[in-house]
């Protein structure tokens, strides 16, 4: 009798490397952070001025590329397989570590960090804050998306989603890591910029549709309540 094998470590990087044929597969392992991006790009504004950068954080296959038109798109990711898929969708891509991002101070018109701030130790949280306050321009613009530490979180994305092919691959996340608002909103206000908040959730209609033929984009709408998935965005004060 063979053994079993034993279940995937969670928030293991070295899953986006097994999974990065995944990132634009219909269907597939990251459809809802195609969801999250497109629901991230409605905060997103028009480029400031011609040659407008935007840094997307943990950019993992790219998944912001079909939203950032007019925007120089620089994207840093740790997983060599997600960047070769972030540079077949046109952006230009550096490997790097988002407590360490490989930037000048003071480069970006705005910073986007998605979904990365859950995957992160409580002592690089704030490493990583510091690396976006420090590379985003005065004026500049910080959008990102994270999971709040709350049992709904807990249970909507582990408990549920981990086992619905497309939410979350299994063993993507470890809810000791998810993110109150208040430890983000502080981290960035020990920097300067304030964050606002709003909470993200499916479009019901939408979902059950997806459920039942894996190839309907879900809409993620703003809601009131930050018990899930919610998104922070906020401004470097200007010199």
């Amino acid at each position: 009798m063979s053994a079993l094998a034993p279940p995937p470590l969670r928030n293991d990087p070295a899953q986006y490397d097994d999974l990065a044929a995944e990132w634009w597969r219909p269907g597939g392992a990251y459809a809802a952070l195609r969801w999250l991006a497109s629901a991230r790009a409605r905060l997103l504004p028009p480029p400031p001025h011609t040659d407008a950068l935007l840094v997307d954080v943990a950019c993992g296959g790219g998944l912001m590329a079909p939203h950032t038109r007019g925007y120089r798109h620089l994207g840093i990711d740790l997983s060599m397989a997600s960047l070769q898929q972030a540079r077949a969708h046109g952006l230009a891509c550096v490997q790097g570590d988002a407590t360490t991002l490989p930037l000048a101070d003071e480069v970006a018109d705005v910073v986007v960090a998605g979904e990365i701030f859950e995957h992160l130790s409580p002592q690089d949280l704030p490493a990583a804050v510091a690396e976006i306050v420090r590379v985003l321009r005065p004026g500049g613009l910080v959008l990102c998306d994270t999971i709040n530490a709350t049992w709904w979180a807990r249970f909507t994305v582990i408990t549920v989603g981990e086992r619905l092919r497309g939410i979350a691959p299994k063993g993507c996340h470890d809810h000791r890591l998810f993110v109150p608002p208040q430890r983000l909103q502080e981290a960035f206000a020990h920097h300067g910029i304030p964050l606002a908040f709003q909470g993200l959730r499916f479009s019901w209609r939408d979902f059950f549709a997806f459920l039942a033929s894996r190839s309907r984009q879900v809409r993620m709408l703003p809601t009131r309540s930050l018990a899930g998935v919610y998104q922070g965005y906020g401004r470097k004060a200007a010199m």
